[in-house]
């Protein structure tokens, strides 16, 4: 009789801040009897609740979430973690006869639940792979393996001098890090668990993005966020740990400290905002196994939802 574990249905809803995935996967969620497992990389951390739009109380009531307020923001945490804790937040769902709804921005922690770490690279890192082709290409992998030698003697001991895709990843990482990759926290080599899997990801128009992003930059700043950031500075929390680096937060410390003007700072959070959308759209756009679901107003919002709900029913149904 054999052990294999069936594929486990996983609904994926992703996009840039402020598209409405949270308001999208609450609807479906509530209509199919499932459970949400944030994608957010900052919404994590305890006691920034404002600045990273984390899901409201009320919100919270309605359906089970998930890897939200798990850690304190000086605590480590990396995409290996998070993927091992997705990965158990998903198979608990599932147990529990719901269906897990993997929810979120943060395009590497998706990555990291429905593939290994030898991630294609993001279009950033691609001159760097290309030139190191080349390099490749004139020296031979053996040159290649002699420079790795140099920077990372670890991860040059495991690796064959023929292994040039290896090879090729761990001076790449290094560049992009200035780090070997035998030291860095990174997701491990596993046997991941199968998911039969339904993605989608949401846009709309970029002046209906901006305008939105506009707007609840200035509802969260209503809503008491500068109160919060000054509230994590007096308990002690240094801007240069990982999660201060969270949009906003150190824009309005340097206002709270007197080093910037209030109309200054809300017009550059609101910029930063932008320009995070905008590379978020550019990650989303290079995952080839999503849908892409646009909208320009309330009604095709709603064409939206009816589309993933009937995703999520042929996953439901399916039972994995």
């Amino acid at each position: 009789m054999s052990s294999a574990r069936l594929p486990v249905p996983l609904l994926v809803i992703a996009g840039p801040t402020a598209v409405g995935k949270t308001d999208i996967a609450l609807a479906v969620a509530e209509a199919v009897g499932g459970e949400i497992v944030s994608a957010d990389s900052m919404q994590i951390y305890q006691g920034m609740d404002i600045g990273t739009a984390k899901p409201t109380a009320e919100q919270q009531a309605r359906v089970g979430f998930h890897l939200i307020d798990i850690v304190k923001p000086d605590e480590l945490y990396n995409v290996a973690r998070f993927k091992r804790d997705a990965q158990q937040a998903i198979r608990e769902i599932y147990q529990r006869g719901h269906l897990p709804i993997l929810c979120g921005g943060t395009g590497l922690y998706i990555r990291a639940v429905l593939e290994h770490y030898d991630f294609p690279p993001a279009p950033e890192e691609k001159h760097i792979r290309q030139r190191l082709r080349q390099e490749a290409q004139q020296m031979g992998s053996h040159g290649l393996h002699q420079r790795l030698q140099q920077v990372d003697p670890q991860t040059a001991g495991r690796l064959a001098p023929n292994d040039l895709k290896r090879i090729i990843r761990a001076l790449e990482v290094y560049e992009l890090t200035g780090q070997p990759i035998s030291v860095l926290p990174l997701v491990d080599d596993s046997p991941d668990w199968e998911y039969n899997s339904q993605c989608f990801a949401v846009c709309c128009p970029r002046a209906v993005l901006y305008r939105r992003i506009d707007q609840r930059v200035e509802q969260m700043l209503a809503a008491g966020w500068p109160e919060e950031v000054q509230g994590l500075a007096e308990a002690g929390y240094d801007t240069g740990l990982p999660a201060m680096q969270a949009i906003g937060y150190r824009r309005l410390l340097d206002y709270l400290q007197g080093n910037a003007d209030w109309s200054t700072t809300v017009e550059l959070i609101k910029r930063d905002s932008r320009r995070f959308a905008k590379r978020q759209l550019t990650w989303f756009r290079h995952q080839s196994d999503f849908t892409w679901l646009p909208w320009a107003h309330p009604p095709q919002l709603d064409s939206v939802i009816q589309t993933i709900l009937a995703a999520a029913r042929t996953l439901m149904a399916s039972g994995g």
